[in-house]
């Protein structure tokens, strides 16, 4: 590695070859480190930015990484990019415009082709932007309060998301763009007393701080000047402007409009690039795709100007879409030419891994690492490979490092190796502890890589080189199950009860001054105007109440009425608890076999799991084991939302009872959702003595009667069907475990059969959203409940839009899955309006094929329509909400909802996890009338939705339907 040095002071043009993920942020980060400075890395997109970024802090923890983002929105949108993004994009602006251009300690700063391409606020704007306090100093509250309001912070009733900031009397709550918590910040006249920074979620004091600063959370600075810039701006670009323009009219109103950041060139007097923040000294790193992904996104740039520019002379367009005033591609993004000479500009200290040839390449040895997929296709044991080929790694005199995704894939890795012969297996906690390991050792090290490398010195071989595909990412962390743990949890507003003094009305966060210290209370209203404040640390006292709150009546502080509904309460459970606890004494008395996991065959299994297991699926898992491990028979709920890893709990606990000598059966509502879960069985037991059959009305007449011989005599271990399995034709040989998908979605009669096969085996029931009863049953502890609300750890958000119609949205939205090889859901609220739908895609987006299905379809008639969709034989699916209980299609990443105020909050929330199923990035669009005002409620429950964007929240929605109907009969009768 001696080179890095000759090629961060070399003033030639050097290209670096050979280097594969993970390597090229090896030598990335020590040539940095040797030369000082900037140094900037263009990924081709986020996930490999993120790649990058966690090897380099493997690589270099002592280098300072600062994340450049891209807005998370398509070109000339109506939408703004996200919060989150626009702030930590603001954040990272304003700390580049600040630092010092003689600054020679070395800073990381990581981002993608979309990041770079585009045009970012002057540097002057954006190092002008913060506004500095200390506790003890003066600072005007409303220079404050409009110094926020210009830089693109948001007024909201709580602090939650960076940029977020809120009001109450003296006290003012701001989340900063660069801090890692939300800071409180208590005024006394003008003197501001203390700063305190709080978790957002309890809103309860983390730290004193002696120092704050807010730096700007959008590239847009709407104050006077640049309000007047725009509308000239404007004017000079589109001419006259008629009523009724809602950008024009919002920014000069002095509003923020939704979409402003499109036309961000308008605000400033003009706009600086990424490599200008940077400066002309900085070591610039290419990812060996940019420039593909540079002319994919320069294209898809010239494609959303153009479908604009067409939309504009048509009209309004389909569906009343207002007009859209698009501004040339190339004021608002480098083109081809610039971004050549802004790279070259650099020559002088560029980086890239692309394989060039020519006098000035330094080949640093690093090579593509052998992966075992040969191995894996045919059946062999890859572990043998495995364990063979780092034996002979090191027997050559090289180290050998396996690279895993987390600690517990490390672990579990090590263990399997070390059952075929490859031991001992070092840990390493770091790069550092790495090296310092004598040579011709074997170690291990958590480090998330696609793929290993070689050099001349040591090998990384990676998880995936071994397992096979790892669809994973950086471990999120765990949720809590949804209690009101978090004032954020609530808005002004909303209905809850007190457990002492009953229904009341939450109206927000207030500091109160208690023996001359602030305290932190929820303000409660009571009937008759009476008020009650509630610490925050006691807010556990608080449970939600669901129904409408125009109706409902508040209690009366001090009156009896709240405690008598109690005792009454109290009297008609007690009566129901001695039922309950008749069926499940009944229960507990008889007896299962305990079952056990095989010591090493379960890792081996376990292995074949192509993601990181989530701390909630690990938990689950622990959960039916020990439930196994009783000897009384197992009755307990996984709830977790669609796509969370509920099958993954049922394959473990399928395996354990089929190597345990029980039969296994898996039934699912619907045929289609049935033959995914055979399909998903099938290829997970492959390989090892466990027969996996199927049983439906999919399944020709001959192989279902060879399925239920088999099962009779107990040969057939595994059978997955649908209501078929609850036929009394069927019957089992030894029966040891009854898995349940969805249990809700079971007739009555099913359900009466359910309850004879479960009487005394082991049942294993999985629900997205269970239904008020399951879920409260659960809840009081009759069935065991194991909540999985950790997203899978590759498994990203479902990007979520409100907004009026838009034809030109709405095509581009379908035409980019399309061309991404993917397939679009398009919903509404009734039958009536498919036609419609129909005949706006027919016209304005003829490229996509598209099928339409709803509910007064034939059964075999329906079930085709899905099938061919399920095959990939159609782009589009048109359809009513007969597809918010669909099944798992990883290539429907997009969905379309028409008048979005037409649904209700659980459907809303329902359909949207119909995608998003994969590691692509999932959209989902609820458009709403383009000319028509939502009422109230509507536009509230949208709110909600689009608040709810964070992954695992279907919990959160099944407890709000059990606070608004009830848990209903808890015997289900």
């Amino acid at each position: 590695m001696n080179d890095f040095k000759a090629l961060a002071e070399s003033t030639q043009s050097l290209t670096v070859c050979g280097a594969p993920e993970g390597f090229d942020a090896l030598i990335f980060c020590d040539a940095l480190r040797a030369r000082g400075g900037v140094g900037l890395y263009i990924a081709t997109d986020e996930a490999r930015a993120s790649a990058f970024a966690t090897a380099a802090r493997f690589f270099a923890p002592d280098l300072d990484q600062l994340r450049l983002l891209g807005w998370d929105c398509q070109p000339y949108d109506r939408i703004s990019p996200s919060p989150r993004t626009a702030a930590r994009r603001a954040g990272a602006l304003h700390a580049l415009a600040q630092r010092d251009p003689k600054e020679k300690k070395p800073l990381l700063v990581i981002s993608t082709v979309s990041g770079a391409l585009q045009r970012c606020a002057p540097k002057a704007a954006m190092s002008g932007g913060g506004l500095s306090a200390k506790p003890g100093g003066v600072l005007d509250s409303e220079v404050l309060k409009q110094h926020l309001a210009e830089n693109g912070y948001v007024r909201t009733a709580t602090v939650t998301e960076r940029g977020d900031y809120a009001v109450r009397g003296g006290v003012i709550d701001v989340f900063p763009a660069d801090a890692e918590e939300p800071v409180r910040l208590d005024f006394f006249g003008d003197v501001l007393e203390s700063v305190r920074g709080f978790d957002p979620e309890t809103q309860r004091t983390t730290s004193q701080l002696k120092s704050v600063s807010f730096a700007p959370v959008s590239e847009i600075v709407l104050n006077a000047d640049a309000i007047s810039r725009f509308r000239s701006g404007f004017l000079k670009n589109f001419g006259a402007v008629g009523s009724g323009d809602p950008i024009y009219d919002s920014v000069s109103a002095g509003a923020r409009p939704n979409g402003a950041e499109h036309w961000l060139p308008l605000f400033h007097d003009h706009l600086d690039t990424v490599f200008e923040y940077v400066g002309e000294g900085a070591l610039i790193g290419l990812d060996p795709l940019v420039k593909d992904a540079l002319d994919e996104r320069l294209e898809q740039i010239r494609d959303y100007y153009d479908a604009r520019q067409a939309a504009s002379k048509s009209g309004a367009g389909a569906m009343g879409a207002p007009a859209y005033r698009a501004l040339e591609p190339t004021s608002l993004y480098l083109d081809e030419d610039e971004w050549a000479r802004e790279i070259d500009r650099h020559a002088a200290r560029r980086f890239t891994a692309f394989q060039e040839a020519g006098e000035n390449v330094i080949d640093m040895g690093g090579k593509q690492g052998r992966s075992f997929a040969a191995e894996r296709q045919a059946d062999q044991n890859v572990f043998d490979a495995a364990a063979k080929h780092a034996v002979a790694l090191r027997s050559s005199g090289k180290r050998v490092l396996f690279a895993s995704w987390s600690e517990g894939g490390s672990d579990r890795l090590a263990s399997v190796l070390g059952d075929h012969g490859l031991k001992p297996i070092m840990e390493a906690t770091d790069w550092r502890a790495a090296n310092k390991m004598s040579g011709q050792t074997i170690s291990r090290i958590v480090l998330p890589l696609e793929h290993g490398f070689e050099t001349p010195d040591f090998v990384v071989i990676a998880e995936q080189d071994v397992l096979g595909d790892r669809l994973a990412r950086p471990r999120r962390k765990k949720k809590t199950a949804d209690v009101i743990a978090e004032a954020g949890a609530l808005t002004p507003g909303d209905l809850v009860v007190h457990a002492d003094h009953g229904l009341g009305r939450y109206l927000g966060l207030k500091t109160l001054s208690v023996g001359d210290a602030p305290h932190d209370c929820l303000e409660l209203e009571y009937a008759g105007a009476s008020k009650l404040y509630l610490p925050v640390e006691n807010i556990e006292l608080l449970s939600r109440y669901g129904q409408d709150s125009e109706t409902a009546q508040l209690d009366r502080l001090g009156a009896g009425a709240w405690q008598a509904r109690k005792a009454k309460a109290k009297k008609r459970l007690r009566d129901m608890a001695d039922q309950l606890i008749k069926i499940a004494a009944t229960r507990n008395a008889r007896d299962a076999e305990v079952l056990t996991p095989p010591s090493g065959l379960y890792d081996e299994f376990a292995a074949r799991f192509p993601y990181v297991e989530t701390d909630d699926q690990l938990h689950a898992i622990d959960d039916v084991f020990s439930d196994f491990a009783r000897g009384r028979p197992m009755d307990r709920l996984i709830c977790g939302d669609v796509g969370f890893g509920k099958t993954e709990v049922a394959l473990r606990a399928a395996f354990v009872a089929a190597m345990s000598g029980r039969q296994v059966a898996i039934v699912a509502p619907t045929t289609l959702l049935a033959r995914q879960h055979f399909k998903t069985f099938e290829e997970r037991f492959k390989g090892w003595p466990v027969k996996v059959r199927q049983l439906s009305r999919l399944v020709p007449a001959k192989q279902a009667t060879a399925t239920r011989k088999e099962l009779a005599e107990g040969t057939c271990e595994i059978v997955i069907g649908t209501h078929a399995l609850l036929a009394k034709t069927v019957k089992f040989a030894d029966l040891g475990l009854l898995v349940i998908d969805e249990e809700q979605r079971f007739g009555v009669k099913h359900k009466e059969r359910l309850k004879e096969l479960k009487s005394d085996v082991h049942v294993l029931t999985l629900t997205a959203t269970p239904i008020p009863r399951t879920l409260q049953l659960s809840m009081a502890g009759i069935r065991d409940l194991s909540i999985i609300a950790t997203p899978p750890v590759d498994r990203l958000a479902v990007r979520t839009y409100v907004t009026p119609f838009d034809s030109v949205t709405v095509r581009e939205a379908l035409l980019r899955e399309r061309y991404r090889g993917g397939q679009s859901y398009y919903v509404a609220p009734r039958i009536t309006d498919l036609d419609e739908i129909s005949r706006f895609l027919r016209e304005q987006v003829p490229e996509v094929s598209f099928v339409v299905a709803h509910g007064q379809m034939s059964g075999s008639q329906l079930e085709d329509i899905m099938t061919a969709f399920y095959e990939g034989r159609y782009d589009v699916l048109v359809s009513t909400t007969i597809v918010e209980s669909g099944i798992d299609i990883p290539t429907a990443n997009t969905m379309i909802i028409h008048r979005a105020d037409m649904f209700g909050l659980a459907p809303l929330y329902q359909l949207r996890g119909r995608v998003g199923r994969a590691k692509a990035r999932a959209y989902a669009y609820l458009t709403t009338p383009a000319n028509q005002k939502l009422t109230a409620t509507a536009d509230k429950r949208l709110k909600v939705l689009q608040s709810l964007d964070s992954l695992g929240a279907g919990f959160t929605l099944a407890s709000h339907d059990l606070d608004l109907r009830g848990g209903g009969n808890l015997l289900g009768e």
